[in-house]
């Protein structure tokens, strides 16, 4: 009995110094291990010599679309078309009564004939009273109503023949033809509907050409004093113009795959925008611009820019300052540099100034990467 109290003090001994070992050990799993840098891959900015090009945005425009009219009234004989159809010119497509204007033709021609045969008559009775009229055979007043039934005819010929041509004028307009080639969008009547009567005429359909198409695009100001700087330079003039080409993409393109050459410039800017138009022609041979699309113009104005640094598109960033790279500096620490940019080559980014040849841009990673902080960088090519 004397020896259970020796034993549980021994056992209570035991117990703290494990407590305390216990301890101990968590104190040392708990201790703060700060994270690893983030991992990010940089590359070095491409260097290559580079073409200037002036970009900007437009929209296609048709060389030529016109509404079809019905230029006489009547009723819809036949509609020789589909709709959506591609017609050259000179196609008819719309037919309005044209036996009741052929009719009307004939009826005008006949009676042109007949005033034909009046004047020939008249002219021969007024020779022959003239003739009798220097003999004193006849009376003057005689050969007065000889002249004025002679002049009459003539006069009646005249209202004949007009007749005649408005006639056949519009016999032509009871068959509605395709002024140029291109495609004729839907039909907005039917055969048998009565067309030509109102005061304005009935569009019957509306004929659109895609082949060339146009590019509508504006210039700034300050890209106009450069281009004519560099014209003056090249000794080139307004109408060597028309020698340059103009490159167009869609927005859902890569690039400008679609080639075509500047066909106008404004002679004057625009004083409420501070822009010049200008205008592309394009054979479009595959149809693939469509009138109204919105595009994408670069036009190469000349000069070329040697060693000109390239980073992906993808790299910039924009805030309130303006476009930016995430660089990784001394110690692998992110630095954010303000950049200016030049034009678009493919999918990477001409910078002008603000980044160097040996610069590690940040090109993937860019959420992990704070500037001012440092990160885990992986080295990769800037551009393939």
């Amino acid at each position: 009995m004397g020896v259970a109290p020796a034993i549980r003090s021994h056992v209570s001994v035991g117990c703290l110094v494990a407590a305390a070992a216990t301890l101990a050990a968590c104190d040392s799993r708990n201790a703060y291990v700060p994270p690893p840098p983030p991992k990010v891959t940089v590359a070095a900015p491409l260097e290559r010599n580079v073409t200037v090009y002036l970009e900007a945005t437009g929209n296609a425009a048709a060389v030529n679309s016109a509404n079809l009219v019905a230029r006489v009234a009547g009723f819809v004989e036949s509609i020789n078309y589909k709709d959506g159809d591609a017609v050259k010119k000179g196609a008819v497509l719309f037919t309005i009564e044209p036996e009741t204007y052929k009719l009307k033709l004939d009826q005008s021609k006949a009676a042109e004939q007949s005033a034909q045969a009046t004047v020939t008559q008249t002219d021969l009775d007024f020779e022959r009273q003239s003739t009798l009229a220097k003999t004193n055979a006849v009376s003057k007043s005689v050969l007065d109503s000889s002249v004025a039934a002679r002049d009459t005819a003539h006069a009646n010929l005249t209202q004949a023949q007009i007749n005649t041509r408005l006639a056949d004028m519009n016999y032509g307009y009871s068959s509605v033809t395709a002024p140029f080639d291109g495609i004729v969008t839907a039909r907005t009547v039917s055969v048998g509907e009565y067309v030509g009567a109102t005061s304005s005429p009935t569009v019957l359909a509306t004929i659109v050409q895609l082949q060339p198409i146009y590019v509508n695009f504006n210039v700034s100001e300050q890209d106009v004093i450069r281009i004519r700087e560099t014209m003056r330079q090249r000794g080139l003039t307004p109408q060597d113009l028309k020698k340059v080409p103009v490159e167009v993409g869609l927005q859902t393109e890569e690039g400008y795959p679609h080639k075509g050459m500047l066909d106008y410039a404004a002679p004057q800017v625009d004083q409420s925008t501070g822009t010049l138009a200008a205008r592309g022609v394009l054979e479009n041979a595959d149809r693939a611009l469509l009138p109204g699309n919105f595009v994408r113009v670069r036009v190469p104005i000349g000069g070329t820019l040697e060693n000109a640094l390239l980073v992906p598109e993808t790299a910039l960033g924009t805030d309130q300052g303006g476009r930016y790279l995430l660089v990784v500096g001394k110690d692998d620490v992110v630095e954010q540099r303000k950049v200016e940019i030049g034009p678009l080559e493919g999918t990477d980014r001409v910078i002008t100034k603000g980044l160097a040849a040996g610069d590690r841009v940040i090109v993937e990673g860019l959420l992990r990467a704070v500037p001012g902080q440092k990160v885990d960088p992986h080295t990769a090519a800037a551009a393939k």
